[in-house]
C-alpha cells in the first residue's frame, strides 16, 4: 500500500506543478521550488540548532540524553518543525503545504496532540509487556506458513561467528560447511 501512496502523490505533485506553469509560467514554478528548498533548509537548520541546545542543556544538567527537555525550554518540540522544514524541501505544493502545516504554531499544537493520542491509543493496544517479551515471543516464519520455535544452543567456545568473528562460518565450526542463508 505504501509504494501506490508514494506513486499517488508523486503523480498528484507534478500535476500540480504542471497545472501552475500552465497559468504562471516556468519561471514561476522554479521561483516556488526554490524558496520551498531556502526556507525548508533554513527551519531544518534552527530546528537542528534547537535541538542541539536542548542536549546540551541536558548534558549540563546531568541528565540523561534521551530525557525530555524542561517545560519553557528552548530546544523542546523540535520534530515537527524538522519535519516541515524536510517537506518544504521536498519538491512539490503539497508537500510545502503539508511543511507549512507544521511550521505555524496553531496547526503545529492540533497535529502535535493527534500524534500523542495516536501514538499512546498504539502502546496501549500493543500490550504491557516490554521489548525482552516482544523478543521471547519472536517466531521464525518457514514459507510454508510453519512456526517454528527454537533456542541457540553455543558449543563451548565458540560463539557462532567462528574464530575470526566475521560470520562466514568457515572458521571455529570443527570443519563443517557453512550454513545456507
Amino acid at each position: 500500500m505504501v509504494p501506490l501512496t508514494v506513486a499517488a502523490w508523486v503523480v498528484l505533485e507534478i500535476w500540480l506543478l504542471t497545472l501552475v506553469a500552465d497559468a504562471f509560467g516556468g519561471l514561476t514554478v522554479l521561483l516556488l521550488l526554490l524558496a520551498g528548498l531556502v526556507l525548508g533548509a533554513y527551519v531544518v537548520k534552527r530546528a537542528g540548532r534547537r535541538a542541539w541546545q536542548g542536549l546540551t542543556e541536558n548534558l549540563q544538567r546531568g541528565s540523561a540524553p534521551g530525557a525530555p527537555p524542561a517545560e519553557g525550554s528552548r530546544a523542546s518540540g523540535n520534530t515537527l518543525p524538522m519535519l516541515g522544514g524536510l517537506l518544504l524541501m521536498t519538491p512539490g505544493l503539497v508537500s510545502d503545504a503539508a511543511g507549512l502545516l507544521c511550521l505555524f504554531p496553531p496547526t503545529r499544537a492540533l497535529l502535535r496532540r493527534s500524534a500523542e493520542r495516536s501514538l499512546s491509543r498504539r502502546m496501549s493496544a500493543a500490550g504491557r509487556g516490554g521489548i525482552g517479551e516482544a523478543f521471547q515471543q519472536a517466531r521464525i516464519h518457514r514459507p510454508d506458513g510453519k512456526v517454528v520455535q527454537g533456542e541457540v544452543i553455543h558449543r563451548d567456545g565458540e560463539d557462532g561467528h567462528g574464530e575470526d568473528g566475521d560470520g562466514d562460518g568457515k572458521s571455529g565450526r570443527g570443519g563443517e560447511p557453512p550454513l545456507p542463508r
